[in-house]
């Protein structure tokens, strides 16, 4: 197993899982501040390290007239602030890869979004920046499948990778998580990490929008930690039933502590000895 390092973060092995928190998109700045500087604050208290991630630019959304974001250059601008103020690493979405040189000047992780998990030149000129790659497997792969996207980008020499889960799709409109996925993807080497609110969403279920079903997160976060997971992914607004992206499957901020808490519990209850491996 390959440790991933982002600046003084370490995810892989034996190590505390890392939280991966924040908005789906940025929709202004002092929302977003202040989901910052609540995330940090939780992060600090319960000495969970902390990758903030908001996309300047939802590029995907189900319908043209979709809220996407501030746009990349107000975007980044406010992610370096966020970067500078609160001693964060950022991580946020590529789409293209005339965004790369521009994003990788802010970014700590470059993610890959699912829906492009097999898109060859992007993935080649992501890991030819030499920034992490967070690799999110499509809705549409099997957890082998996976590897070919982590070759296009490891054939750069870039093996600081992480392989995220979001739950693959199950019939129409719906999503599910096998958990044996989270096995299978370590099995390649790289850190793993578990996207717990994407996994609860329903693409496309409230027509022009995707739903989803937020009261299971909690669920699928606790039996993913108790496989050894190697970082969580969580989206996170104040009020998500107002949020202009995601909201339907997002963690109201207010519950993100005790969840947490729980969370990490099992994962220090399952990475002491063997019982706690992927492998």
């Amino acid at each position: 197993m390959s440790q991933v390092e982002v600046g003084s973060t370490s995810f892989g092995g034996s190590k505390q899982l890392v939280l991966i928190a924040g908005p789906c998109a940025i929709e202004d700045e002092d929302l977003t501040l202040r989901i910052a500087d609540g995330l940090k604050e939780i992060a600090t208290e319960l000495n969970c390290e902390l990758i903030f991630k908001a996309s300047y630019d939802k590029a995907n959304r189900t319908s043209v007239t979709s809220f996407r974001g501030l746009g990349m250059d107000r975007g980044l601008r406010l992610l370096e602030r966020i970067k500078r103020e609160f001693e964060l690493p950022i991580i946020s979405d590529i789409h293209d890869v005339s965004q790369i040189e521009a994003a990788a000047e802010v970014l700590d992780v470059l993610q890959i979004p699912a829906f492009l998990s097999r898109q060859t030149d992007l993935l080649v000129a992501a890991g030819n920046s030499g920034k992490a790659i967070n690799l999110k497997k499509g809705q549409f792969l099997a957890p082998w499948d996976i590897e070919h996207g982590v070759n296009k980008i490891a054939s750069t020499g870039n093996k600081n990778i992480l392989l995220t889960e979001r739950g693959v799709t199950f019939g129409y409109n719906n999503l599910v998580v096998d958990m044996r996925s989270l096995v299978i993807m370590r099995e390649l080497g790289y850190p793993v990490v578990f996207d717990a609110t994407h996994s609860v969403q329903l693409p496309g279920g409230a027509g022009g929008s995707s739903s989803g079903q937020r009261q299971y997160v909690g669920a699928l976060s606790r039996a993913a930690a108790a496989t050894g997971i190697d970082g969580l992914f969580w989206e996170v607004h104040e009020n998500p039933d107002k949020a202009l992206c995601d909201g339907a499957n997002s963690l109201p901020l207010s519950q993100v502590k005790a969840l947490l808490q729980q969370i990490l519990d099992f994962d220090a209850t399952f990475k002491q000895g063997d019982a706690g491996s992927l492998s």
